[in-house]
């Protein structure tokens, strides 16, 4: 296994089923019941310095989501070219979420979300098993579906251990 195949795999090994549109919707179920007890301010907490808000978290998760749709999107295509990596600190630390409205971020997400699962339902079984390169490992797009919710899962596990 690579050294990208067990980092991938420590998110994938999260997902309790294999009924990836069940899994979307429980984990922007359970992502939304935390952000929704949130205000402005509560939302700007960091458990230690140095380290993200709930802000920042959520448009992590928003940020990544929307790579992992179009790396989906390029590999179901047939692209053959090497998409590209990002930088997730370089991401958060330009984002601004920190002064957005929390509700605002929550309505995105949401958005997000149902923009994958319409996506995700637009592939064939075909499609799903195409294979890409992304920061210069090979992904299926069937490995980006389920890491969608995988990441989703681990920042949710690291906010209830942390915040």
């Amino acid at each position: 296994m690579t050294e990208f195949q067990k980092y991938i795999q420590r998110y994938l090994d999260l997902i309790p089923t294999d009924h990836f549109f069940d899994e979307l919707g429980q984990s922007e179920k359970a992502t939304l019941a935390i952000y929704l007890n949130l205000n402005d301010e509560s939302a700007l907490y960091k458990y230690a310095e140095n380290k993200w808000s709930l802000k920042e978290i959520l448009q992590h998760l928003i940020d990544c989501e929307r790579i992992f749709q179009y790396r989906a999107l390029a590999i179901s295509r047939g692209e053959t070219q090497n998409l590209p990596g990002f930088d997730e600190e370089i991401y958060a630390k330009n984002s601004n979420a920190d002064i957005r409205n929390v509700s605002d971020l929550i309505a995105e997400f949401s958005l997000v979300r149902q923009s994958s699962i319409l996506l995700f339902k637009s592939f064939t079984a075909e499609m799903l098993l195409n294979k890409g390169f992304a920061n210069g490992n090979e992904i299926s797009v069937e490995t980006i579906e389920k890491l969608i919710v995988g990441h989703n899962l681990h920042h949710l596990n690291v906010i209830k251990e942390r915040y």
